[in-house]
């Protein structure tokens, strides 16, 4: 048989085979699939209870979102103190191709410790269905091993305070060519090994990290970057260095060439009229627990 005629002889038996499919069959539905899920700060798979819960992934539906929810219930082979569980739903997304899932929450006070199956379920309108479930450990503060909080954050033009724990003495805060700006923070109730950043990031570059992994600094004016190892229980650390006895390392001027790394400050992270985010990081590495900080602030270039 010539090499034509074998190939129409595929063709039709091909056909044949499709033509023999049972009325009404379908194709298999796509199911939705996720990607860079994040359960709790850094992914550490860690709440505590009466704090923020950060939670994060990237849906892509087969066809359209129908429902998307987040469930910690009980797991059967554990004890509790009392009975609890959380379910939430987020109906923003229903009708969406693809969804951004970035949010936050508070596990209430009143959440018994301990081991809980934390679910992330994904329905789509084509019948679908993702699931993925993990354990999620439920602390209360005062038994975790380190519980970093930002505290003392203090922030100066030209030496002048504009903002203190939480308070605006100047609101807004704006901050012009040549100004010093002095951003000092400490966290406390740590040990171990870590790492604190403070930064400046324009807002219109559309990055807001809550985690050093996440701090991108190619868009980051980093102010101030200080490493703490084996600290004991229950320590502080500062935004700043003691050098000779003089603090060092926790200002920029506002229009300086370079960073606090010794960066030339150019393409996209060049100084511009515009809101601004001082944002404060740290992640203690020993333990694996993060926190941050956001404060805006204005620059008039």
């Amino acid at each position: 048989m010539k090499p034509i005629k074998i190939i129409l002889a595929c063709m039709l038996l091909c056909a044949l085979l499709v033509s023999c499919k049972k009325d009404g069959e379908t194709a298999e539905a796509i199911v939705p699939q996720v990607e860079n899920v994040e359960i709790g700060y850094a992914n550490n798979k860690q709440a505590i209870r009466g704090r923020d819960f950060h939670f994060n992934a990237d849906v892509l539906a087969g066809d359209k979102l129908e429902s998307v929810q987040i469930k910690i219930l009980p797991k059967a082979d554990q004890t509790y103190t009392s009975s609890w569980k959380m379910e939430i739903d987020w109906s923003e997304f229903i009708g969406l191709k693809n969804a951004n899932v970035h949010k936050h929450f508070t596990v209430p006070v009143e959440a018994p410790e301990g081991i809980y199956d934390f679910s992330f379920v994904v329905h789509d309108i084509n019948g679908s269905k993702l699931e993925l479930k993990e354990d999620l450990q439920i602390f209360d503060a005062a038994n975790m091993p380190v519980d970093p909080i930002v505290d003392r954050d203090i922030f100066s033009r030209n030496d002048d305070m504009v903002y203190y724990m939480n308070t605006y003495v100047e609101n807004p805060l704006i901050f012009k060519k040549g100004d010093k700006f002095t951003a000092r923070a400490q966290i406390k109730q740590i040990q171990g090994d870590g790492v604190l950043y403070t930064a400046l990031i324009k807002r219109t570059l559309n990055h807001f990290p809550e985690t050093v992994e996440k701090l991108d600094l190619t868009k980051a004016i980093i102010i101030s970057k200080v490493a703490h190892k084996e600290l004991g229980p229950a320590s502080k650390v500062n935004t700043y260095l003691l050098v000779n006895g003089a603090i060092s390392g926790d200002d920029i001027i506002i229009g300086a060439e370079k960073d606090g790394l010794g960066r030339e400050i150019d393409g996209e992270r060049q100084w511009q009229s515009g809101q601004y985010n001082l944002v404060i990081l740290y992640k203690n590495t020993t333990f694996n627990v993060s926190t941050f900080k956001s404060i805006p602030i204005t620059i008039a270039f």
